[in-house]
């Protein structure tokens, strides 16, 4: 019987997969942290011979080469992936025998990337099934963009056409196991759909059920910003990275965490975003473990040519558990070594010093205080967010953009809000750590535009029209 094991990172929005028939295993698209794959192996007592990779991956670092050194396993790629180590190319309809009953069938479905492979599952235990990686995914497709404006018109119409390969090639009832989509930044739009079919996909998948303009003019609208790592995430992959170190960092006493701010090192309080606000050593920033810590890290702090930070980064954690979570995050996106690290609380990080705190509010605090005097509305949502509904007289800077552009923000009170309070919290500490501590408030609230919109469109006597729910 074959066993169809996904292994999620939900704080990248990805899905890797370990595929056992009970001796022996396959994986497709390895995480960096190899160590849970290995882990299920050895649990269900399979031995795992091919690790299997879709693409060269923009949205974090592959397990892939080094998950074939720890098991023999051989490592397949398209062969015209220019990697610089051993690997077992594959090209277009190349066949994988995994064992007597099962083997995988390589489909070419450029779109994504321009070698993007997906891999077809055949065996008589079971309907067909296709790791699509970055190609047809759940209710939408993986983006067209990541590699560059220059490519991204032939691109969105490879991946129509790769779409629209899968669909007629396969049977309705083979299953679809994407990689991307449930919530990474790699996909075109998101689904709350966690498993479908190519026959659901023919019925529901606009890729599918539109012609090829319209779903290029409907794709390329709606796409928006992706994380400025992704950048130096392909090169890496290229190079072929070997397994992370998760041994616990250097630990920092508060005189080294003082030092390493006023060097101008990012010092990270991963602690929650009520828990910041109560008290927190000044200058340090809100990247909290309830969130996406490492697409937010990874997108503003300033990375070098060579694909590494350009600050060390220290981190600040309840426990060392805390410590040991955001290592495991950091490390699939290439930051691999914190240069510090400090456990407790403000009291413990602080020294001598009062720890700094955090004025919190709701949007109906803002709207009351709107009405008494002036403050400036700072929303850190991205375009694409901004442009569906917004706060008449906000001032726009996405987070992304703010390390940039700090010098936009209006003197004068300012009050961060996104949508629901993650991005807003990291938006005050960046504002506080820049010297308007005590100017900031952080608004800590779900934004739902059917009752935030009407009303500061009512307190402001606003255009609706302007500002659509």
């Amino acid at each position: 019987m074959i066993e169809i094991i996904p292994v999620d990172t939900p704080s990248l929005g990805d899905r890797g997969y370990l595929v056992a028939d009970g001796e022996i295993a396959f994986v497709v698209d390895p995480q960096r942290d190899i160590d849970r794959i290995l882990r299920l192996a050895e649990r269900r007592g399979v031995e795992i011979r091919h690790v299997f990779e879709t693409h060269v991956h923009n949205d974090y670092v592959t397990g892939g080469p080094a998950l074939a050194a720890a098991t023999g396993a051989d490592y397949h790629v398209n062969a015209a992936d220019p990697m610089t180590f051993d690997r077992s190319p594959l090209d277009d309809g190349d066949v994988v025998e995994i064992g007597p009953r099962t083997r995988v069938r390589a489909v070419a479905t450029p779109g994504h990337t321009f070698t993007h492979l997906s891999y077809v599952l055949e065996s008589p235990d079971r309907p067909p099934a296709v790791f699509t990686g970055g190609s047809l995914l759940h209710g939408t497709t993986g983006r067209p963009d990541l590699l560059g404006p220059q490519h991204t018109g032939t691109l969105v119409r490879a991946q129509y056409a790769s779409a629209h390969r899968l669909a007629r090639e396969l049977p309705a009832e083979t299953d679809v196991f994407p990689t991307h989509g449930f919530g990474s930044f790699c996909s075109a739009t998101q689904s709350e759909v966690t498993e479908s079919t190519i026959g659901r996909e023919r019925r529901v998948n606009p890729v599918l059920t539109r012609s090829e303009d319209e779903y290029v003019e409907s794709l390329l609208a709606g796409l928006d910003a992706y994380p400025a790592y992704y950048a130096h995430m392909a090169p890496l992959n290229q190079a072929g990275p070997d397994a992370p170190d998760l041994s616990p960092p250097h630990r920092a006493d508060a005189a080294e965490l003082r030092r390493r701010l006023r060097a101008g090192e990012w010092v990270v309080d991963l602690r929650s975003r009520t828990a910041f606000a109560a008290g927190h050593l000044a200058g340090t920033l809100n990247f909290g473990l309830d969130g996406n810590l490492a697409v937010y890290l990874g997108w503003l702090i300033p990375w070098s040519s060579s694909g590494t930070p350009r600050t060390p980064v220290t981190l600040l954690g309840e426990t060392p558990r805390d410590i040991a979570q955001a290592q495991r995050e950091l490390v699939r996106i290439g930051i691999d070594r914190p240069a510090a690290a400090a456990t407790g609380g403000p009291a413990d990080w602080t020294g001598d010093d009062k720890p700094a705190s955090m004025p919190t509010a709701t949007f109906a605090d803002l709207a009351a205080v709107r009405r008494h005097r002036p403050v400036v509305v700072l929303d850190v949502r991205r375009e694409v967010e901004w442009r569906e509904s917004h706060i008449p007289g906000a001032v726009h800077i996405p987070l992304h953009e703010l390390p940039g552009r700090l010098d936009e923000v209006p003197d004068g009170e300012v009050w961060t809000h996104c949508a629901s309070g993650y991005r807003a919290s990291i938006a005050a500490s960046i504002l506080a750590a820049a010297g308007r501590e005590g100017d900031v408030v952080a608004v800590h609230d779900d934004y739902d535009p059917h009752t935030v919109i009407l009303r500061f469109a009512a307190d402001d006597g606003a255009d609706l029209a302007r500002h659509p729910s």
